[in-house]
């Protein structure tokens, strides 16, 4: 839910007819106060199942927006943590949060870094790229990290078809596509782009080794499936 201290509906508006570089922006200082926002549980899960396979040295947050991801690299690396986005605004939140973090103002479909990290994590940020963008964005992160390094991230599973959250996530990505047809420039974000099926052959094809773990603290669907999964991409160790 939005908090009184979250952007009006005007200001979401301009959001939502504005790129995604500029959106961001535009919602930077009252992001936190957003649904948008990664949840606490998410975070608090994601760093649970990675306190098991740690600990790591240097961390990389990808697409790090205010900096949530932050939390989980702080819990679980010893070295330097980074974060990485394209807009500003979200940098600029991320740095007066965690000021003694590095920073780099990049796009993620083209990484400035290569084999610099040990693990790299990214939440909630799949959704604005297109499957076609997919490779470019993790080739990159194979990229930075080093040989046997992890990129990590939950994913919201499946709800069944007859849940309101089912038909919710339909009628926002029909809604995006058709803002996207008639008004320019485009905001990408869709919440069905990213089936596991897709994610996995990706990730294959930019050189990991994929599985995940379902993240069962964060509950299931009625049908028994959990909510979330977290995958687990690693980069093959040198063979040296």
């Amino acid at each position: 839910m939005f908090s009184p201290q979250g952007p009006s509906l005007r200001e979401l508006c301009v959001q939502a007819l504005s790129s995604v570089e500029r959106g961001y922006d535009l919602l930077a200082p009252k992001f936190d106060h957003t649904p948008f926002r990664t949840p606490e549980s998410v975070v608090d899960a994601t760093t649970e199942a990675l306190a098991e396979l740690g600990p790591f040295d240097r961390g990389l947050d990808v697409c790090c927006g205010t900096g949530a991801g932050m939390l989980v690299l702080r819990a679980v690396c010893r070295g330097r943590i980074t974060g990485v986005d394209f807009s500003a605004g979200m940098l600029a939140q991320a740095r007066s949060a965690h000021p003694d973090a590095s920073w780099v103002r990049a796009d993620a479909r083209a990484l400035p870094f290569t084999g610099d990290f040990d693990l790299a994590v990214t939440s909630g940020a799949l959704g604005h790229f297109l499957p076609t963008e997919r490779p470019a964005l993790f080739e990159g992160v194979h990229r930075a990290l080093r040989p046997g390094g992890l990129f990590t991230f939950p994913i919201g599973t499946p709800p069944p078809r007859t849940s309101i959250s089912h038909w919710a996530m339909l009628g926002f990505d029909l809604a995006m596509r058709v803002r996207n047809a008639v008004w320019r420039p485009p905001f990408v974000m869709y919440y069905r782009t990213c089936p596991l099926p897709a994610l996995g052959a990706d990730l294959t094809a930019a050189g990991f080794t994929a599985t995940t773990v379902a993240l069962t603290t964060l509950g299931q669907h009625r049908n028994g499936t959990p909510r979330y999964r977290l995958i687990l991409a690693r980069k093959p160790a040198d063979p040296r």
